[in-house]
Parts: C-alpha cells; structure tokens; sequence
C-alpha cells in the first residue's frame, strides 16, 4: 500500500475513531474498533475454531485499533497481545482497551519463539507483499501445534476494476501454498458468515458519522474513503471475497529465536 494510502485508512482513521468513541461512549469501542475486519458471527467461528480460553496467550498480528483482542478477552478471557505497526492504531488501543501493544511490523514480530498460544490475523494479508515472511514469523512466534486464525480477502478471478492501494489479493490456492509453506495445516475454511446485527452495526455507523462529520474536509479522510468504495465495489462484482480460515502449525524442525527478540517487550 502506498504511504499516504496506508497511513489513512490504518492509522488516521483509528486515531480519529479512539476520539469520537470517548465522545459516544464505551459501548461503540468494539464495534467502532472491528470495522472494516470482522463481524461477531466471523470472530466467534474464528475463537471457537481455535478453542480459545481463558487465560490463553492470543497474538492478533495488525491488530488496528485492537477491536477484535477485546472482543475475545470480553467472551473467551484471553490475554491479548496486540502487533500493530500504526502508531496512532497502537495508542487507539491502549486508549480505548487497556490493552498491551508492541509497535512494531508483523514480520518481525519482537516475541520470543513459541510464546504464543494461539495467534489470528485478520484482513491484513492482503495489505502486505511478503505474506510467506509474515505466516513464517507467526508460525516462529506460536506453540508447535497451535491455532491460527485468518480472515482474508482472496480473489476470484482477474481484478478487473481498480485494487484499493497497496492491496495484493492472494487466489484461495495461493493462500493454501503459502500456509503450508510457512509451516501451517488448514484444518478448515468457510466464506463470510452472516451480517453483523443492526445493533452492532449502528454504533460502528454512528462512530463513523462523528469521525466524517468532524474530518471529511481532510485530504486523509478522503483517502481512505476512497479505499472503502474500491473495496466496495469489487465485493459488489464478485472479484474479491472473504475466507474464514483455522489452520494449526506444525512442529519446526530447527526452532530458532534471533537474539534481537529475546530482548524486547511489550510496551503500552
């Protein structure tokens, strides 16, 4: 994604989002925070396919605004652990959350090998050229065995209309390749579960109203709308789609921590 593409939808908008949510209240945080990655239908298949529980170490790799983390540490009781390498994102969690964000890129993550017991990723695949070096890194990062949870947008045929910037769309064999070559066993895969409930989706709309309301004259709000009716209209013509996916990580045969890892920690 482009630089300035990139730093409005991503990083613009979740700070823009954090303001307007302490405006409306804390009942609009997780919704607000989920928009654009995930309904609850799609975050509940994802947390029951990899059996979360309380207590379990979850690593939500571009975890944005860190909406989905406190989804499932409100339902599950997991211990979030938030990889976000937008600063605003990351200060939009922490504000909003509470939760423990390391600022940093999903391909090199500053964790220590098999720290992790379960991981998800979701809508960021797509976003980044290398997704073999990222998978791998999860991969690195998670207990042998454990679960790792995807939403990703594949395509379906030939892009004919314009890609939002900086998006690369994996085919679902591409994907299958990539999981298995990173180290990973697709245990299974559905496409896009239902809507989320009009109550869900009338708080994210009403913290979106207050975020046009107070920035649509800037050039990064227009930006990132753009991106959102590109989006829109290639879900519309069926060029793109949405796959849920649970895959478990296979044993590495050579586990390695680079040194530089060891050494950091999460900082809020």
């Amino acid at each position: 994604m482009t630089a300035l593409a990139m730093v409005a939808e991503f990083d613009d908008v979740a700070g823009w989002t954090a303001d307007a949510v302490e405006q409306l209240g804390e009942r609009h945080a997780i919704p607000a925070a989920c928009r654009g990655s995930a309904s609850p239908a799609a975050l509940a298949w994802l947390a029951e396919a990899c059996e979360l529980a309380p207590g379990v170490r979850l690593l939500d790799v571009g975890a944005g605004a860190g909406g989905p983390s406190a989804w499932a540490a409100e339902r599950f009781g997991v211990r979030p652990i938030l990889v976000e390498p937008m600063p605003a994102a990351c200060r939009a969690a922490v504000r909003l959350f509470g939760l423990p964000v390391i600022e940093a890129d999903g391909r090199r993550i500053p964790l220590r090998t098999g720290s992790a017991d379960a991981a998800w990723c979701l809508g960021v695949l797509c976003t980044v050229r290398d997704k073999a070096a990222m998978l791998g890194e999860i991969h690195r990062v998670l207990k042998p065995g454990a679960s790792l949870g995807l939403l990703v947008v594949v395509a379906r045929g030939p892009q004919l209309l314009p890609i939002p910037d900086g998006n690369h769309f994996p085919t679902r064999r591409e994907l299958r390749a990539l999981l298995t070559g990173a180290g990973f066993d697709v245990v299974e895969e559905i496409g896009r579960l239902s809507q989320a409930p009009r109550s869900w989706s009338r708080r994210a709309e009403q913290v979106a109203a207050v975020v046009a309301t107070r920035h649509r004259a800037e050039p990064a709000y227009a930006l990132a709308a753009h991106q959102g009716e590109r989006f829109t209209r290639l879900f519309a013509s069926g060029q793109i789609a949405v796959r849920l996916i649970h895959a478990v990580g296979r044993p590495a045969a050579h586990p390695f921590t680079p040194p530089w890892r060891n050494d950091e920690r999460p900082r809020r």
